[in-house]
């Protein structure tokens, strides 16, 4: 399983990178779709939609369920991943690059520091 260090990550399995420009770029994790299987579908909220820290900003939507996303950070989508709507694989194939999910435009840089580590996600995940 794949946990990259440099990532803040959230119990509910969403991986924050920060951008270092006030952005942060968000996906789901390797448990995450490893734990979905093949993903089949994935909705998001438009640009421009903002949201207080745990708010749904979508759903991911598998072969066999559908779980929603957790906004881990308070903000405003700033960009969605539009080629997850041709090629939603992109999140089983490479959640931490291609198959990000959206960038956020951070309300509350504080709230960063109540992330995970890496360290700290890997204890929950095992």
């Amino acid at each position: 399983m794949n946990i990259p260090k440099d990532l803040k990550y959230t119990p509910e399995h969403e991986w924050v990178r920060d951008n270092g420009d006030g952005t942060v770029t968000i996906g789901i994790t390797d448990f995450a779709q490893g734990e979905l299987g093949d993903i089949v579908f994935v909705e998001l909220e438009p640009e421009g939609e903002e949201f207080d820290k745990d708010d749904v900003f979508g759903t991911v939507e598998a072969v066999k369920t559908v779980s929603e996303l957790y906004a881990p950070l308070s903000g405003e989508i700033a960009e969605i991943n539009e080629e997850l709507e041709d090629d939603p694989e992109l999140v089983n194939n490479d959640p931490y690059g291609d198959g990000w999910m959206v960038k956020f435009t951070v309300s509350d840089k504080s709230e960063l520091e109540s992330l995970l580590t890496a360290d700290k996600y890997e204890e929950i995940v095992g």
